[in-house]
């Protein structure tokens, strides 16, 4: 199977990074840097990586120079989603020392973190990587950074949930308590969206997962189920319904015990983890000329 690489609209970076540059540069700019820097001081500086990992938001990071100063010139060393090493270089860039300089945190702020994800959500894939699951992020993002974030996920190997409350119905334990039944809120649902919009519904027991089969929707979410409920829910799954409604866990999802609850045969594992939970990666940028 072909994976197509992730990509992140232009627009949406210049937004993010130029917000970014206008709060660390706040009202009078970097005072530091033109207080020590002659302005026509040129120099060459690389981004490199301290650490092990995987390499996610370059392409911010660039940005951030070249809203800075466009005659900034970034060159591409590493790309996203290539796994690096300690001293290994992601990027050189070359040009008036005061916008290197100017620029730098917010391009660090975005690298390392983003960087982080990819190499958190990696560690996860390595866990199930003998199994069929998918580890899968959440809603549970850092505001205004969700789309970085979820890139992040998929250029560490893992697969991304809806973005927003608008491109999927996701019908949780309140939706159901007010709906008055699993399949009311299901029918209800159907009743809504068009043909193009997928439906799930997460269950909290067995008997809700039975009664959510009766009315197939198109992915049912397992809830903090132990694993041996999780893998009775597949084989439910494989005797009433072929296994065509695709299942997947989530609650008590964390390095340690993704292995056991991908072994028990679900399609995907949701995690907010990989997402809140991430350290950041360590890069750091360094004038070398």
């Amino acid at each position: 199977m072909t994976v197509i690489s992730p990509h992140l609209p232009r627009l949406m970076v210049e937004d993010a990074v130029r917000a970014a540059l206008l709060e660390d540069l706040g009202r009078a700019g970097d005072i530091t840097t033109n207080a020590t820097i002659a302005s026509g001081a040129n120099a060459t500086a690389v981004l490199a990586s301290r650490e092990h990992g995987y390499v996610s938001g370059l392409v911010l990071a660039g940005t951030a120079f070249r809203l800075m100063d466009e005659t900034l010139r970034f060159e591409f060393v590493a790309h996203d989603g290539d796994v690096v090493k300690p001293g290994d270089a992601l990027a050189t860039i070359n040009g008036r020392a005061r916008a290197i300089l100017s620029a730098e945190r917010v391009a660090l702020n975005f690298l390392m973190h983003m960087c982080g994800i990819a190499t958190y959500t990696s560690k996860f894939a390595a866990q199930i990587a003998h199994t069929n699951a998918k580890v899968v992020d959440t809603r549970k993002t850092i505001p205004g950074m969700r789309t970085f974030e979820k890139y992040a996920v998929r250029c560490g190997g893992g697969v991304n949930h809806r973005y927003g409350l608008d491109d999927a119905i996701l019908i949780k334990d309140n939706h159901i308590a007010v709906s008055g039944s699993v399949s009311k809120a299901v029918e209800n649902a159907r009743n809504y969206v068009g043909h193009m919009v997928k439906i799930e519904i997460e269950v909290d027991n067995l008997d809700q997962m039975r009664e959510a089969l009766k009315v197939k929707p198109d992915v049912i979410l397992l809830d903090n189920m132990s694993t041996d409920q999780l893998s009775e829910a597949v084989e439910i799954n494989r005797q009433d319904n072929q296994g065509a409604v695709k299942l997947e866990a989530s609650g008590n999802v964390n390095i340690n015990t993704i292995k056991a609850i991908a072994e028990t045969g679900v399609d995907y594992i949701s995690t907010s983890k990989i997402t809140m939970a991430a350290p950041t990666m360590d890069i750091g940028l360094d004038i070398i000329i």
